[in-house]
């Protein structure tokens, strides 16, 4: 395999780096080999789904509860605001200093990335539901718990999973510094250059990256599933609809 991608130069080393062990750079140990990134692989993705599944049970039934009471957007907006201000990096010291390492740590500083993308497209999703829905729903004789569960919850439902989309993008991503916390996620040898040096750093970002892409990909394809047929027929019309708009004030015709 070495001679194989010898001409990549330290990619190549990274590419043999994922598939072979080899010595550490301080030597006496060895390091890499699928056998070792699959452990890691293995607690980085657990870390990462206990943090966006606690993440959805606190901010879903907050965005649901204000956006249908139609209060607290400067709460959703801010939240979305603070949690792309905060560097991750300082939570996890600061929780180090009062938590101690270990995965409750890093999961806590991955649950606070994870909400303010969940909360604010769960807002903006019920927001969004037609008035008229609504009315209809209340004229029904629906209370205000069957108006969320069964109303708008469900035609909010694909912003909302394009929130959990960004969620767990960023949440599957940011998890390479759970080492810092001594906690051995992929970021293990993007961390530790002492130990895996620049190949072992290039091979582990190569996976996570491949992981992030994965993840973003089936939440996509889960997100197109789980959006209601209505809606699906009705995007196309609002496109030609607005498009039909666009022609008509610049003045030629619609296609």
């Amino acid at each position: 395999m070495t001679s194989a991608f010898a001409f990549l130069g330290d990619f190549g080393g990274a590419i043999e780096f994922i598939f072979k062990e080899r010595e550490s750079v301080s030597g006496g140990v060895q390091i890499g080999g699928l056998p070792e990134l699959a452990g890691f692989g293995i607690t980085h993705l657990w870390i990462s789904v206990a943090a966006v599944a606690l993440a959805l049970v606190i901010a879903v039934p907050i965005g649901l509860i204000l956006g249908h009471k139609g209060k607290g957007e400067f709460i959703a907006i801010s939240t979305s605001n603070i949690g792309r201000a905060v560097p991750s990096l300082a939570l996890l010291a600061f929780f180090i200093a009062f938590i101690g390492v270990g995965p409750g740590n890093v999961i806590l500083v991955l649950v606070l990335l994870a909400i303010p993308p969940i909360l604010t497209n769960t807002y903006v999703g019920v927001r969004q539901v037609d008035r008229d829905t609504i009315d209809a729903a209340r004229g029904m004789g629906m209370s205000s718990f069957e108006i969320i569960s069964k109303v708008r919850f469900p035609l909010a439902l694909p912003l909302i999973f394009g929130g959990i989309r960004t969620a767990s993008v960023n949440v599957v991503a940011t998890a390479t510094i759970a080492p810092l916390a001594n906690v051995q996620t992929l970021g293990e040898p993007i961390v530790t250059p002492q130990t895996y040096g620049l190949q072992g750093q290039i091979g582990a970002a190569i996976i996570v990256a491949i992981v992030t892409i994965m993840v973003d990909l089936g939440f996509a394809r889960l997100q197109q599933i789980l959006t209601p047929k209505g809606l699906k027929v009705a995007q196309p019309a609002a496109a030609k609809s607005r498009r039909r708009v666009l022609s008509f004030r610049k003045g030629t015709p619609a296609t």
